[in-house]
């Protein structure tokens, strides 16, 4: 069961299908338990810039796998290590963020797969059932299932942007608008040197045949984007959703 469903969430992301999804920034499995029971295609914790330690990333990857929701990482830096801590707690997939060669592209979905320079292997793992999922399966499985994802938030990025888009093993490129923003010193992601930037990675993008996903900040820009060959969409946070929720309380009552 387990494993259909991430096959599934890979098999929709690669015939992009629009998928939407969630940030979540507290490390507690309650949260994801919550999350799990709505109509998100998928969670992705954030391990980049919220505090998730090993155990933590453990606990909210059980949940989200116990109640059958996709569970993404993204990592927090583009190191083997954190591709492959992920995703033996049973990640559906991985985001590594700032990728801007494709040899960094390349090294990525080494690290997310089984092989010679690629990840270790353990029969111990979750991923691996507990010693109880055969070595050839678990194999066959990783390289089937798992999602590989790569963040597009440089101009050095974008300049490299056709040869990323010609690695394989790279299931879709994640664009990070406000860190491109911040990098290229716009005030606005909706500056004209940022909207340009995204534009220029998802020509390079649907020409390569490769899934595009983002983040916007204003989720009726979807859509928009939609056009443009983007078909991901991880919008908004567990926070973001505590602070709405509770400021539309308070206007319901109190006006």
């Amino acid at each position: 069961m387990l494993a259909s469903l991430a096959a599934t969430f890979r098999q929709r992301l690669l015939a992009k299908e629009v998928l939407v999804g969630t940030f979540v920034k507290t490390p507690s499995p309650i949260i994801t338990e919550v999350l799990a029971l709505t109509a998100l295609d998928a969670v992705c914790l954030d391990a980049e810039h919220a505090p998730f330690g090993r155990v933590e990333l453990d606990a909210c990857i059980q949940t989200l796998r116990a109640a059958g929701m996709p569970a993404l990482v993204r990592v927090a830096a583009n190191a083997p290590e954190y591709i492959m801590q992920a995703l033996d707690c049973g990640a559906t997939g991985i985001i590594v963020p700032h990728i801007t060669t494709a040899e960094q592209a390349e090294a990525v979905a080494r690290a997310a797969h089984f092989g010679e320079g690629g990840r270790g292997y353990a029969g111990s793992t979750r991923a691996a059932g507990y010693t109880q999922k055969p070595l050839r399966d678990h194999v066959k499985d990783s390289a089937q299932q798992t999602a590989v994802i790569v963040q597009i938030e440089d101009p050095s990025a974008v300049t490299a942007i056709e040869e990323i888009c010609t690695v394989t093993g790279v299931d879709c490129l994640f664009i990070g608008r406000i860190d491109l923003t911040v990098a290229l010193q716009a005030h606005s992601p909706n500056d004209e040197v940022v909207i340009a930037a995204v534009e220029a990675i998802c020509t390079a993008a649907t020409a390569a045949n490769k899934t595009i996903g983002m983040f916007v900040s204003d989720p009726n820009e979807a859509q928009l984007w939609q056009a443009q060959g983007a078909s991901l969409f991880l919008l908004g946070s567990d926070h973001g959703f505590i602070l709405s929720g509770a400021n539309n309380l308070h206007r319901l009552i109190a006006g």
